[in-house]
């Protein structure tokens, strides 16, 4: 009696499920953060000497338009290893800042009249403001304001009085004011940065004084780039 081979074990049908592969470092997106992180680098370089007008502003405007990674790592590939932000490709580790308290909203208006009128901290600056100070003073800070507008207007008038005003050192700050038997001091720059916002002082002091000047060490890190299609 012949013994019966065991049946044949029927192959099983290959469904293979093909593992998605991870993307690479340098096609992963960015952030506005990683945006900023080089845009800080370039201005540094272009501080010390290390790029000119030319290539500062290339850079700085694909800095913003950056995508990914590999959008972002050649723009500082030549610069000092220090200077890199992100090794081979590969993402840096970065710490993220507690976020900060809203900004205020505060009145396009400033008055002072025999008396003082302060404006500082975290607030909102539109695209206008007016000062008027009357025999006492008015003191504006914009080194810590998150600015609205890519250009701002000061309107300033000063009888008998002083305007104090404060902007942050990587802003363009220039001023078209009149004194009469008094003063109007507006401490002009144009930032080299050629998005960043631009503060317009103009006005009249009549037997008082203006004094419109950048605050050296404040930087500005906040404003509406997207009123700049960025």
């Amino acid at each position: 009696m012949t013994k019966a081979e065991p049946a044949p074990v029927p192959a099983r049908a290959a469904t293979p499920v093909e593992a998605a592969e991870p993307v690479a470092e340098a096609e992963l997106r960015v952030s506005d953060a990683d945006r900023e992180q080089v845009a800080d680098l370039l201005r540094d370089a272009y501080a010390e000497g290390r790029l000119t007008v030319d290539e500062h502003a290339e850079r700085i405007e694909a800095a913003y338009t950056a995508k990914t990674f590999g959008d972002l790592a050649p723009l500082t590939r030549d610069l000092p290893a220090a200077g890199r932000p992100f090794p081979a490709e590969k993402p840096a580790v970065r710490h993220e800042r507690p976020p900060l308290p809203p900004a205020r909203q505060e009145a396009p208006t400033m008055v002072a009249v025999f008396g003082g009128a302060e404006r500082k901290g975290r607030w909102r600056v539109g695209s206008h403001l007016r000062a008027v100070a009357v025999f006492g003073g008015v003191d504006i800070d914009l080194t810590d304001a998150v600015f609205e507008s890519p250009e701002v207007v000061i309107e300033v008038v000063a009888v008998f009085g002083g305007v104090d005003i404060k902007v942050p050192e990587n802003v363009s700050l220039h001023g078209t004011g009149v004194g009469i038997f008094g003063g109007f001091s507006v401490r002009e720059q144009t930032s080299a940065d050629p998005y960043a916002p631009v503060v317009r002082v103009k006005g009249a002091a009549v037997f008082g004084g203006c004094d419109a000047r950048p605050r050296r060490g404040k930087k500005l890190r906040e404003w509406a780039r997207k009123q700049l299609d960025l």
